[in-house]
């Protein structure tokens, strides 16, 4: 199994990048890391975002895994009315983003095997 490449630390001198990294959001993933079960998460998702968010999140989120399936932009779109917009977007992040992504379909797949 291939491993998935660590993101590399924010570089102070970048320019706006990691402008929102920043303590808030930095404890936010910190409050993702304490949650332990798909329940707990469901109830933090709730809780923090409005319905809209999370069902978007949901969305991006489907997005990505068929994009790692390699079904096509089309067929994507017909699946979840995703505009070719949003899976052009979630393509860039998922081949050239932070490894986020990648990250977790990788850990997904081996959880799953």
């Amino acid at each position: 199994m291939q491993q998935a490449q660590r993101p590399q630390q924010p570089d102070a001198s970048a320019p706006t990048e990691d402008a929102w990294i920043d303590d808030d959001t930095r404890e936010l993933a910190r409050a993702f890391l304490a949650l332990e079960t798909e329940d707990e998460a469901l109830r933090f998702l709730r809780d923090i975002s409005t319905v809209n968010e999370i069902i978007e999140l949901g969305h991006r989120w489907r997005v990505a895994n068929l994009l790692d399936q390699g079904v096509n932009y089309h067929e994507i779109g017909a699946r979840t009315g995703a505009s070719s917009a949003t899976i052009s977007r979630v393509n860039q992040w998922l081949r050239y983003g932070r490894g986020g992504y990648r990250l977790v379909i990788d850990r997904l797949k081996a959880q799953d095997r």
